[in-house]
């Protein structure tokens, strides 16, 4: 039975049944009630409030200074319109450095609403999410462009194209299974490696820039309705003025859930080899 003509609230093993079952899952960004509830309406099947928010609602230059205070304001705004979908949040830059720190600062995020919380990177960050899993609170993972790690990496670049870093990128996503991780979000990393992740692992994988392969698909919502500022990244669409035909917010909503559910989204053109 599906939870979303049900009016059952989603849940991470409902997310992974997808995956068995070859069914695309489809996630996009909400910071907001309203564009929640639009998202809701077109049958999203998790709702990310990422910390993406401090570039497009924010206007800064990266995700760093988003605070715990930002991200558990969204997420309270979100979580009023939230109906059925799998509610999940970033958490933000250096909100997770220590155990305890970690701890804490998820459980405030599951306070005002979130379902689950997203952390990045690997390494000590499979350790994090083992304890976070051991208090039954779910997490999801993050693996390749690392944008809260963007001055480390040397800017917005493509992850894991070297034989050795694709490698360590495939332990590292069965380290964070291994974790207790309930999915990992692979951003811009080669569709082929992306493909490789996702069949090494049995959780699912929801990639933006990161080809076909992946079990779901994701991107900022504010770039699927052309408000981005600037230049919109190479992997995403302009689903509003592209395929809607300026029709509407929701039509454009819509379009997308179709198109990643009938495999029409990405294509090669949204990926990179």
């Amino acid at each position: 039975m599906n939870p979303q003509t049900t009016g059952k609230t989603i849940r991470p093993a409902e997310i992974r049944a997808m995956k068995q079952r070859g069914e695309k899952i489809v996630v996009l960004t909400a910071y907001d009630a309203s564009l929640a509830a639009q998202l809701e309406q077109a049958g999203v099947e998790v709702i990310l409030v990422g910390d993406s928010l401090g570039m497009v609602v924010q206007g800064h230059d990266s995700t760093l200074p988003v605070t715990m205070e930002d991200m558990i304001y969204h997420t309270r705004n979100v979580a009023r319109a939230r109906r059925r979908a799998l509610l999940v949040t970033d958490m933000p830059y250096r909100s997770y450095t220590s155990a305890e720190q970690t701890l804490e600062n998820a459980q405030r995020l599951i306070e005002a609403g979130a379902d689950m919380v997203k952390l990045e990177g690997a390494g000590q960050v499979a350790r994090f999410i083992e304890w976070l899993s051991q208090a039954n609170i779910p997490v999801c993972g993050h693996l390749g462009l690392l944008p809260q790690s963007v001055e480390e990496l040397g800017g917005y670049k493509v992850q894991g194209r070297e034989q050795a870093a694709a490698d360590k990128m495939v332990e590292d996503a069965r380290a964070l299974q291994a974790a207790g991780a309930e999915m990992i979000v692979l951003e811009c990393i080669p569709m082929s490696l992306a493909g490789r992740i996702t069949e090494a692992i049995d959780i699912p994988t929801i990639g933006i820039g990161a080809g076909p392969g992946c079990d779901g698909q994701v991107l900022v919502s504010y770039d699927l309705l052309g408000l981005t500022a600037g230049k919109r990244p190479r992997f995403s669409k302009d689903f509003l003025r592209e395929t809607a035909a300026g029709q509407g917010i929701q039509e454009a909503i819509a379009a997308f859930v179709e198109a990643v559910k009938q495999g029409r989204f990405p294509t090669e053109e949204h990926a990179f080899k």
